[in-house]
């Protein structure tokens, strides 16, 4: 392509602005049309609600840009944006006399008003305004768990609160600003376990050597009236094989799987009647190598004939209430054949050894044909898995925001950090 005749188009531009400075928006425009011409000073048409000077602005009213009286034209435009490059969504009146916000303004946030406007003969108008917020006097923070590590493909997100939310709008605000992303991606969602504690889980376990992370983007942002959301520490976990020990108390037998390959198949006790262990998928809560274990914390009298005080080796936990899978050498005799337990896993102290270095905190140990009950889904432990997804998806704020028709659980799958 010929690029002279355009390089010479230029020079005699540029010749005209240097000897005839008159006629030089002609040059930018051979039609001579308003739109051509640098923006006017709008100071004297529009007028805003905000303060004078350095006051700062409430963020619990709207942000108005109107006309003045009497100065003719309109607003064409207007753009406001935070010191995040959060823009704030807002709406034009059809005659241009007046912009206002319709979305709630971040507590302490610095904002730049962009507003175009154009006169009564269509020559446009700019002006910028920059306001800051004042700053919240009630924060609503978040500390997401567990503390970042490694941990087993079962492992939740929880998002703990530092005040109650009750109102379902205040919390499909809090929910849509507590972001997990995953790599690789999978459909995931929140539950509201009660009004200050919150998990999170996929559809299904995570994948093996995923990298998850937690934020919150609640900063400043309106939650309810007079409360705005604060700093919150973000979370980072990654995840190791998948590690399932499945517990068949009917056969007396653990099976533990790597990543669905079978590794060990292990002769254990569970629960006897009356204290039968219970069924249902749970997660590794931690790992303790020494426990006193009494049987006064599950409420056997002392002196009883079930009554036991009994030194503990190699305890993994699965419930908060004190269920554990760990070494019972007095058991050895029954492990494979019967169930003489409390409700507790027992196993030789070799194969506890195994058990307890194989596993960490999030791996999966599953109890099935034990005559005891389902393990809680919330309270006692993790037992999230215990719920199934369609009633999982129930638990969310958002799930009724979906008035689009579209799935919301697609309106939560995760995205790569990017």
């Amino acid at each position: 392509m010929n690029h002279t005749p355009r390089f010479r188009t230029v020079l005699s531009c540029t010749l005209l602005v240097v000897s005839f400075g008159a006629a030089a928006t002609a040059c930018g425009d051979s039609d001579g049309h308003p739109l051509a011409a640098k923006p006017f000073d709008a100071a004297e048409q529009v007028a805003f609600n905000t303060p004078i000077g350095r006051a700062k602005v409430d963020p619990d009213k709207p942000l108005e840009v109107t006309t003045k009286g009497g100065k003719g034209g309109r607003i064409t435009d207007v753009t406001v944006t935070d010191d995040s490059g959060h823009h704030l969504a807002g709406e034009l009146s059809a005659d241009g006399a007046r912009w206002r916000s319709t979305a709630p303004l971040s507590a302490g946030a610095k904002y730049t008003v962009k507003v175009s406007t154009e006169d009564e003969d269509g020559a446009p108008g700019a002006r910028t305004l920059t306001f800051d917020t004042s700053p919240a006097k009630r924060l609503l923070t978040v500390k997401f768990g567990p503390q970042a590590g490694k941990y087993g493909v079962g492992q939740p997100i929880t998002a703990e609160l530092s005040a109650p939310v009750k109102a379902k709008e205040a919390r499909a605000v809090v929910e849509r600003a507590l972001k997990v992303q995953s790599e690789p991606s999978v459909q995931g969602s929140w539950y509201w376990v009660d009004d200050k504690k919150l998990h999170f889980r996929p559809k299904e376990y995570w994948p093996t050597g995923a990298t998850v992370s937690a934020t919150s983007n609640l900063q400043g942002v309106k939650v309810s009236d007079k409360i705005y959301g604060g700093a919150s520490k973000p979370l980072k976990l990654t995840i190791g094989d998948r590690i399932e020990a499945i517990t068949d108390a009917g056969a007396h037998h653990m099976t533990v799987l790597r990543n669905g390959e079978v590794i060990n198949t292990i002769p254990v006790t569970t629960g006897k009647p009356g204290f039968s262990t219970r069924n249902g998928i749970k997660v590794v809560l931690g790992k303790e190598y020494f426990v006193r274990m009494r049987g006064t914390s599950i409420g056997i009298a002392e002196g009883s004939s079930e009554s036991y005080d009994l030194p503990v080796y190699y305890a993994t936990r699965v419930t908060w209430s004190g269920e554990y899978v760990h070494a019972a050498p007095w058991s050895v005799g029954s492990q494979g054949y019967a169930n003489v337990s409390h409700g507790c896993t027992g196993m030789s102290t070799g194969n506890a050894a195994w058990f307890f270095k194989t596993v960490r905190e999030g791996d999966i140990v599953r109890v099935i044909n034990s005559n005891g009950n389902e393990m809680d889904t919330f309270g006692n432990g993790f037992g999230d898995w215990n719920l199934g997804w369609e009633k999982w998806r129930k638990g969310s704020a958002l799930v009724a925001d979906t008035r689009d028709g579209s799935d919301p659980a697609e309106a939560a799958r995760l995205r790569p950090q990017v």
